[in-house]
């Protein structure tokens, strides 16, 4: 059985980087999966445990030039880096150096005082500690990479830089062979000590930034109380959350986050529950009602009863979702991913025949020095590795913090092209709440007999999680009965339920699970009647003869109307899909706004009803929150489960709506689009700026238009363009869905 194993990773310097570790691990036996996120430093990969251990796998990591450990659960990313040392003395060296090559970037003097900072043996000085202390771990990942036969940015910069500094060096100490050849014995020390100093900084810039992406996690991380009020005996004991049991009893006062997961069974508040589910407004709760921990108890005591702990609770497995959301790749990394492989070694060969050609065709070595050191600077595989995994990372971060947990990458760029979105009804355009206005017997039934009818029905639904079932129970709870055991009960999804009844067979659910029968005519009609009045109708037989029927009624959604409009705006075909009777179903659909509605239709059917959509170009989305849902929502190009809905329905999905709120729908779609617009555009800058910046860096513009960059440039270049996606894709955290 395939195991899934995240391992952090130590020593990547670039998106190169990365797929090397990823093309090693694939090349493990016993590896069937493996994604390295460059932008997290990790990777996720599936493995048969029986052919490849964990530590081989980290041994095969170690033997590609890097390092790996096993990540912790809810690891939260490493405190801020300070300002290092390193880069102190880099760009304070650097500086200096830049100072005093002044003269001979722009023909000016400096004042006398500072002239010794212009002498090739005051850079050489100066230049020395920078290129070989400062710059040593390009040195060693140049190497590394040599060893396994790959090249990284590490050994483009340790190319570039030695370059620079080598021939400045033998400028410096053989100046008379230049000017003999009619050249200026020019020097750039401040070149290849201000390459460094400027990548190391943008390195370090961009760390930070990165880490700022990653802010959902730790914010997450942050809500979970560490110690909780819990009875001991007569008294309330403060104990750490680890240490407690299922069904311990603990305290929330006014004021204090819940502090777990469990049901209420003293007290009457309101919580705030928005931390969690992007809902703003506050829940009235009481005994028997779910909360969720880290939300906020506002008005008055409550105790509750821990149901779920640990790994198993709401907040820890929105933590798992968006850990698994930013680990993995859209498919519109495909693209960056085959050229990051390709990247380097392509550079090698441009920056080689721009030396080439520029030595001698051109005849000017400083030309062809120069245009070999500021290609192999100004390239930069960098941003576009980091372009959809940090878009990625901060969408699917703010999607958590607006109540929309998104499963995978995929899913959000799925999501960003639907076309067409496809509702189920109950408990998803309606409240989910029906209740029994109507319960008729056939003709010449007894008072006795009818409840002994009615007890036989709410037992049977008793065992049935669909929320019709659960109206009957409360109906004839309400009426007084008491529920009786029940033999050899079945469920039929999207027919009803049956089973033995104090030795009777009975059955209940949708009327077209029932024959026509003459004498029960007046229940025939009563149903038909009560569906034009937007009822659903429930039957009930026993020994195979209709002897009574419910008539229940849900509310729709306060907002359905307005959600509805809002993605009309949007050009989206909208489709209401139900096993409800069409007269039913075509009535909540006048009510919500939706003209197109496929009824009676059975779960089976509902995945060919998706597929038919899919098969005439559709791009579809399922909206549902039931078991029912479940294989629809895994059939959609985009599932979306209601987070009230049941576990299986919120499984099959792409994305969770942790409100129940149909305008996370809404949020979820604009999120969607304004992720993958700013994946676009970081891919589009990256390519830009590499497609651009090599020719102009090979000189490709220099006979038509003189134009030549200063390698000192060309580094601040290729810091900056990995800062600028950063900072692009940290605008997803501004993000804020137009609601009605």
């Amino acid at each position: 059985m395939p195991e899934t194993l995240t391992l952090r990773l130590r020593g990547m310097r670039c998106a190169a980087c990365a797929g090397a570790i990823e093309r090693a691990l694939k090349k493990a036996p016993g590896v069937t999966d493996c994604e390295v996120n460059f932008a997290l430093e990790r990777a996720t990969l599936r493995y048969d445990p029986t052919q490849i251990q964990p530590e081989a796998l980290q041994q095969v990591i170690e033997r590609a030039g890097y390092s790996a450990e096993v990540a912790r659960p809810h690891n939260p990313e490493e405190p801020p880096e300070p300002f290092p040392w390193m880069l102190t003395v880099a760009l304070g060296l650097g500086g200096l150096l830049f100072v005093g090559g002044l003269p001979m970037m722009t023909g000016l003097p400096l004042p006398p005082a500072l002239m010794v900072l212009h002498h090739p043996w005051t850079q050489l000085i100066l230049a020395t500690p920078v290129q070989f202390w400062c710059g040593a771990q390009f040195y060693r990942g140049a190497w590394k990479a040599a060893r396994v036969g790959s090249a990284t940015m590490d050994t483009l910069v340790a190319l570039g830089t030695t370059a620079a500094y080598g021939y400045s060096l033998f400028v410096a100490f053989f100046p008379q062979v230049l000017i003999r050849q009619g050249l200026t014995a020019a020097v750039y020390f401040e070149a290849s000590a201000l390459i460094i100093a400027l990548i190391l900084l943008g390195r370090w810039l961009e760390k930070r930034a990165r880490r700022a992406a990653s802010q959902a996690i730790r914010e997450l991380l942050e809500l979970q109380p560490a110690e909780a009020l819990t009875r001991r005996g007569e008294s309330w004991v403060l104990a750490p959350i680890e240490t407690l049991k299922l069904g311990d009893l603990v305290l929330a006062r006014p004021g204090e986050k819940i502090p777990v997961d469990g049901e209420i069974v003293e007290g009457e508040s309101l919580v705030d529950e928005s931390l969690v589910t992007g809902e703003s407004a506050p829940v009235a709760k009481g005994p028997g009602a779910g909360v969720i921990g880290a939300t906020v108890n506002q008005s008055a005591p409550l105790v509750i009863r821990a149901t779920h702990l640990g790994a198993d609770s709401v907040l820890a497995q929105i933590i798992r979702l968006v850990e698994q959301a930013q680990a993995s790749k859209a498919p519109i990394q495909a693209l960056a991913d085959r050229i990051t492989q390709w990247f380097v070694p392509g550079v090698l060969g441009i920056a080689f025949l721009a030396l080439i050609l520029w030595w001698t065709i051109g005849g000017n070595p400083t030309l062809a020095i120069l245009t070999f050191i500021e290609v192999l600077i100004i390239a930069c595989p960098c941003a576009l590795g980091l372009a959809t995994p940090l878009s990625i990372m901060v969408g699917t971060g703010k999607g958590a913090e607006l109540g929309v947990l998104i499963k995978e990458a995929a899913s959000l760029e799925k999501a960003a092209q639907i076309t067409a979105v496809v509702f189920d009804k109950t408990g998803t355009l309606t409240e989910g709440k029906p209740v029994v206005t109507q319960f008729l017997t056939r003709p010449g039934v007894s008072p006795r007999r009818a409840l002994e009818l009615l007890q036989q029905a709410a037992s049977l639904e008793r065992y049935s999680p669909h929320p019709l079932a659960q109206a009957i129970v409360n109906y004839g709870e309400s009426q007084g009965i008491e529920l009786v055991e029940i033999q050899d009960f079945s469920s039929r999804p999207g027919w009803g339920v049956e089973g033995r009844v104090q030795g009777q067979s009975a059955r209940v659910g949708s009327l077209e699970w029932f024959n026509f029968q003459e004498w029960a005519q007046t229940l025939w009609e009563s149903a038909r009647q009560w569906e034009l009045e937007r009822h659903t109708v429930v039957g009930l037989a026993v020994e195979g003869d209709l002897e009574a029927v419910f008539a229940l009624k849900d509310a729709l959604k306060p907002g359905a109307p307005a959600v509805i409009q809002a993605l009309k705006r949007q050009g989206l075909k909208l489709y209401l899909l139900t096993g409800d009777n069409r007269a039913t179903a075509q009535a909540i659909a006048e009510e919500a706004g939706i003209r197109q509605v496929i009824a009676e239709v059975k779960p089976a059917d509902k995945v060919r009803q998706i597929q038919r959509l899919q098969a005439q170009g559709e791009r579809v989305a399922m909206v549902g929150d039931g078991v029912n849902d479940a294989p629809a929502l895994a059939q959609a190009d985009a599932g979306l489960a209601m987070g009230a809905g049941t576990d299986a329905a919120i499984a099959a999905s792409d994305i969770t709506l942790l409100a129940g709120d149909l305008r996370g729908i809404l949020t979820a779609l604009q999120l969607s689009r304004a992720t993958v617009v700013n994946i676009r555009q970081n891919l589009f800058f990256a390519f830009l700026y590499n497609s651009l910046g090599i020719p102009l860096a090979a000189g490709l513009f220099y006979p038509l238009f003189g134009w030549l960059l200063n390698p000192v440039f060309a580094g601040a270049a290729m810091a900056l363009s990995s800062i600028s996606v950063v900072l692009n894709a940290l605008r997803l955290r501004r993000f804020r869905p137009r609601l009605p």
